[in-house]
């Protein structure tokens, strides 16, 4: 009877999870906030849990659980209290961490932003040749999401294309170009993305090897994506007339007073990793460290307009954006449904069917993760990941272990192949999201136009990746 119960609540656990996740994948159809839902998935997978806690702890925290009861003593609530303390508490301080730091880092780039510290930027795109254009952007949009994060990126990098550009097809293009190159400078580095945040976290990656890994095949992706859209585009863009005179800065900053910020906000984030480093505390800190020393920055800086409405404006950056604190808010809710999987031990037996039942290679399961990041969303299908892979299970198997431990190769192939992977239908990135909102980019004229050049580019980038590896590192 105690079997049957416990099978009927691992069924409704991952039933309820593939629900909410095929409602998330499906957000443009069924229109339906899929913050909302994978809050809601996360909750509901954990009142699952609670509801047959006993069935659970018995089967896969025995021994701690006993030990637990003989120290505090058996009641009605001891169940309960073991979970909320020793289970549940382990994934919320996980996606607590993650979510500070999107919050810091979202704050730190307003500040920029707020005074002007991006200007640069529209300066060096305005220009009509479609080749230097094209290029300036997708190297400036690569390397600004490298150092921030690849959906901030957009969120910036978008509003600036569409401001130059006034054809509504070539922003469509263009757009998607600063998509791809924001995922591929997002997946470089720990930073840049929150499925390669989430590895560098769990300890499963360290920041240097990492982009060493990651460096070659993103470029070769990146140079190879640019040269095939570059064909499809005319040879000078239709520039919107009404900006087209560069009437210099629309701020009070002087340009070395906005090159000390950018300097202060960009230069803090290449640092957080070594603050990682050094001081073993969560990456979050450092993030909220460099977000102090740039608000003072920022204060002194503006000092003279400390009575001035345009200050008050200033000091009180609008970082919580409605697209922004959705995304947080539905990684939260994704983290918490993953756990109570992840608790059911139901990953273990999965991994025990790929890699003994069926023997696959770490690669092909990286790049079948990949393809699954097109359908669902990359973040979902690399967090799913690190729950099946990242156990002390893996390590009772030496023979495979090495490719799952710290810096293992599985971790930069399944973390490249899911944010390349992603963009395959626009709808498995969350940048994807944002550009189909903003263009107005169609599933149907996506799919024809941009898909192919990026399936293309996925499969070199994977290629690339595995000679790289296994015969040059």
């Amino acid at each position: 009877m105690k079997i049957q119960i416990y099978i009927m609540a691992v069924v409704a656990i991952i039933g309820v999870m593939l629900l909410g996740f095929f409602l998330v994948s499906t957000e443009k159809l069924n229109k339906m906030n899929k913050a909302a839902v994978a809050m809601f998935t996360g909750v509901l997978c954990w009142m699952i849990y609670i509801a047959n806690g006993s069935h659970f702890l018995v089967a896969e925290h025995q021994v701690d659980f006993l030990s637990y009861l003989s120290a505090n003593g058996v009641d009605g609530t001891s169940v309960k209290g073991y979970i909320a303390e020793f289970v549940f508490l382990d994934y919320a301080m996980r996606a607590a961490g993650i979510v500070l730091y999107l919050l810091a880092v979202m704050t730190i780039i307003e500040v920029l932003n707020n005074n002007g510290c991006f200007d640069f930027i529209q300066e060096w795109l305005r220009t009509n040749k479609t080749r230097n254009f094209l290029w300036i952007l997708a190297i400036a949009t690569f390397l600004l999401s490298a150092n921030v994060d690849n959906l901030i990126t957009v969120c910036l990098m978008l509003p600036i294309m569409h401001s130059l550009i006034a054809n509504r097809k070539q922003r469509m293009i263009l757009g998607s170009v600063i998509v791809i190159a924001a995922n591929l400078g997002g997946a470089v580095t720990v930073i840049g993305d929150v499925s390669s945040l989430s590895l560098w976290v769990e300890g499963l990656v360290t920041a240097t090897n990492y982009s060493m890994l990651l460096a070659v095949p993103c470029v070769a992706v990146l140079v190879t994506f640019v040269l095939l859209v570059q064909r499809s585009l005319p040879e000078r863009l239709a520039l919107s007339q009404a900006i087209l005179p560069y009437r210099g800065d629309d701020t009070v900053f002087t340009r070395n007073q906005r090159l000390l910020l950018l300097f202060v906000g960009m230069g803090g984030l290449w640092f957080i990793p070594s603050f990682h480093r050094i001081t073993a505390l969560p990456p979050f800190v450092g993030a909220l460290c460099v977000l102090a020393m740039l608000w003072i920055v920022n204060e002194l800086c503006n000092r003279s307009l400390l009575s001035s409405d345009q200050m008050v404006k200033k000091r009180h950056p609008v970082a919580l954006q409605y697209a922004n604190t959705q995304n947080m808010l539905f990684y939260i809710g994704l983290t918490l449904a993953l756990g109570a999987v992840t608790e059911t031990g139901i990953f273990e037996k999965l991994f025990t069917w790929l890699f003994y039942d069926l023997n696959s290679d770490v690669y092909i399961v990286g790049a079948i993760v990949g393809a699954i990041s097109a359908f669902v969303n990359n973040v979902v299908a690399l967090v799913a990941n690190i729950s099946l892979f990242s156990g002390d299970f893996v390590q009772l198997h030496p023979e495979i272990a090495s490719k799952f431990a710290t810096d293992g190769s599985y971790w930069a192939f399944v973390s490249f192949a899911s944010s390349l992977g992603g963009s395959l239908f626009c709808l498995g990135t969350f940048s994807g999201f944002i550009l189909m909102r903003m263009e107005e980019v169609t599933l149907r004229w996506y799919f024809r136009h941009i898909t192919p050049k990026v399936l293309l580019g996925w499969v070199l980038g994977m290629l690339v990746f595995y000679i790289t590896v296994e015969w040059i590192y």
